[in-house]
């Protein structure tokens, strides 16, 4: 049979009044402190065993993929710069606009550049004629040439004829029929008729020159046509970049160009981010790249949309790492080493695009790369 314990009472005395008997409680908390005991232990060993699970989770997650917040969204921005350069006529676009290939974003003074039009088409239109006058010249030459070998032929035909005549006369005078004279006046006449012959012979070479001259004048004069031709052709190609287009569709940004500006060659007037594709460049350290390869899977957090996952692969790895491409690289051989792991860009493409949540060039993403 249990033993009961034994009570004790304490007199407690009370200012102006007897002394009360009071009872010790202290064995009474000793059994609701042990009730909770067995409460804590198994809170205890609950909390540790889901913790060793999600820790357990965590190595093996970390055993299979490499993660990054060294990420972010990248896509084509093109500068809009003008080719020439003069005051700004009209500036038809607005920040954070979108455009479209093709369409016309910036105007600038084109009266310059039509005035140079206008003397290249007059120096195409005198060069032209100059090229007709060659032509006409070649044509004269060539009757040159005919008229001289006509009169070759005709200077032959005499000559036939007074050598005939000639010997006529020979038989003539020898019989004392014609006199001295007469024969003399015949043998001048064909002396003069072959000097006539040399003579057209020489004026058709020179006109056979005179042509191959006119054809040279000519070739000079067509050549200086197409001189023109091109001179024209850029002095059109400079009046058409006083209109500035849109390279691509995009967005316009960072505008900087107001009408009355003047502007010059070269200079930046706005961007245009395209917006029909955008990737992804992470950052991994090269202790991550063991495994890595190009088409592995790839899920994106986006914190521009942290209740939203994209999902990618990889679409190709840097031959180098970023540090190489430094304004000042590296150089680990000036004398003081300190080793420090380097990081390699890796291209991500998504998979498919989500217009209901657009990524845009700038924002920072967190890469995990399933390389298992």
């Amino acid at each position: 049979m249990a033993t009961q314990e034994p009570v004790v009472e304490r007199q407690i005395s009370q200012p102006g009044g007897p002394a009360q008997p009071a009872v010790d409680t202290a064995y009474d908390d000793e059994p609701a402190a042990r009730s909770k005991r067995p409460i804590i232990l198994l809170i205890l060993a609950l909390v540790l065993l889901v913790g060793g699970y999600f820790g357990y989770q965590r190595y093996q997650f970390g055993q299979t993929h490499e993660e990054t917040d060294d990420a972010q969204v990248e896509g084509d921005v093109y500068p809009v710069l003008p080719r020439v350069g003069g005051p700004v006529l009209e500036v038809k676009v607005d920040d954070n606009m979108p455009v479209k290939k093709g369409d016309v974003l910036v105007v600038l003074d084109p009266a310059d550049y039509q005035q140079r039009v206008n003397a290249a088409q007059a120096a195409l239109a005198a060069a032209q004629a100059n090229v007709v006058a060659a032509r006409a010249a070649v044509g004269t030459a060539s009757a040159n040439v005919r008229t001289a070998q006509a009169s070759i032929g005709v200077s032959d035909a005499n000559r036939s004829r007074l050598e005939k005549d000639l010997k006529r006369s020979e038989f003539l005078r020898k019989e004392d029929i014609i006199p001295q004279s007469e024969y003399d006046a015949v043998q001048a006449n064909l002396k003069s008729t072959s000097a006539q012959r040399a003579t057209a012979q020489e004026q058709v070479s020179v006109a056979r020159q005179q042509v191959a001259a006119a054809q040279q004048q000519v070739a000079v004069a067509e050549a200086v046509v197409k001189q023109r031709q091109a001179d024209l052709d850029n002095a059109q190609l400079q009046l058409s970049y006083t209109t500035i287009k849109a390279p691509a569709n995009g967005t316009v940004s960072r505008k900087g160009v107001q009408p009355g500006q003047v502007v010059g060659p070269g200079q930046q007037l706005f961007g245009i981010v395209a917006s029909e594709r955008t990737w992804v460049i992470a950052n991994f350290k090269e202790t991550q790249l063991e495994d890595m390869k190009v088409g592995q899977p790839v899920k994106i957090e986006v914190d521009a949309y942290p209740h939203e996952e994209f999902s990618g692969h990889i679409e190709s790895l840097s031959a180098a790492t970023g540090a190489r491409f430094a304004l000042l690289p590296p150089d680990n051989a000036s004398g003081n080493f300190v080793k420090v792991t380097q990081r390699v860009p890796v291209k991500i493409v998504l998979d498919k695009a989500d217009p209901e949540h657009p990524l845009r060039a700038g924002m920072s993403v967190t890469a995990t790369v399933a390389v298992k």
